[in-house]
């Protein structure tokens, strides 16, 4: 049949292996954001993997992806610091670190008109990933199942009530600077596949879409992890047989989900 033709390509084999591991991950990890506010914080990650590129550039790395996790890492565990010592709002502090960030590492990568040779990191490109890399995404997958099944409940308390969660000796700053660095990992291991202008989208989209219509923590991680699943699949299925570019269609999809539960929440008072 006409429609099974994606299988006879192993481009197309191997992003779908890639969606199927990477959307439930965004799924999941989109839950806390959304719920801990994190919107902002995640699209500056996205942001700092510019600096991340050009830091390895200058120090002579050559794997992109390390240079891109480590600097991305020690951003996140900054921000952390300094959101909870100034008296400043965090989405403002966000704010002044993403944009230095970002227009540090452009400055870096276009000197001598070199910024072209990193442009595809933009919009990333899904159907160039390898079997290599989805075994190190699986290896992601795996890690943020690990720490969902053993810290999810702590994080939740954290975000609810920082008080209560140190009344039952759960150690805040511990727990979000961890969550803050398996976000950056898993940011910037994705962002070449998925790109710097729309990782968030997929980060935040899914988990939006659940909180318009779940009524309970289990109906909110189920519809999260759902939705991301669907807009992907679809969305890589999509962009194969109208010849457009995969990562966007997957966010246009998302999108519609989106507003399609926005209306379906308001309608049924969920």
């Amino acid at each position: 049949m006409e429609f099974f033709s994606w299988l006879q390509y192993d481009f197309m084999k191997f992003a779908f292996l890639a969606i199927l591991i990477i959307t439930p991950l965004f799924g999941l990890m989109g839950t806390m954001i959304v719920n801990r506010k994190m919107a902002f914080f995640s699209d500056a990650l996205g942001h700092s993997a510019l600096t991340g590129i050009a830091v390895g550039v200058v120090l002579g790395v050559n794997n992109t992806t390390i240079s891109m996790a480590v600097f991305a890492v020690i951003f996140a565990l900054l921000l952390n610091q300094i959101s909870s010592r100034v008296s400043a709002s965090t989405d403002t502090v966000i704010s002044v670190f993403s944009s230095c960030s970002i227009a540090l590492g452009l400055a870096i990568l276009s000197r001598g008109g070199n910024f072209s040779r990193y442009s595809s990191i933009l919009v990333g490109d899904i159907l160039s990933i390898t079997l290599e890399e989805i075994w190190y995404l699986a290896g992601i997958l795996a890690v943020t199942l690990l720490f969902w099944g053993f810290g999810f409940n702590k994080l939740l308390a954290v975000s609810l009530n920082r008080t209560l969660a140190r009344s039952r000796r759960i150690s805040a700053g511990w727990m979000e600077n961890l969550f803050a660095v398996l976000t950056a990992l898993i940011v910037m291991v994705s962002i070449k596949w998925i790109g710097i202008l729309i990782i968030n989208a997929l980060l935040i989209l899914p988990a939006a879409s659940a909180g318009n219509i779940s009524e309970n923590m289990r109906e909110y991680h189920f519809f999260a992890v759902l939705f991301s699943v669907f807009s992907g699949i679809l969305g890589l299925l999509v962009s194969y047989f109208v010849n457009v570019a995969t990562g966007p269609t997957i966010v246009i999809l998302a999108s519609v989900i989106y507003f399609v539960t926005y209306w379906w929440g308001r309608k049924n008072n969920v």
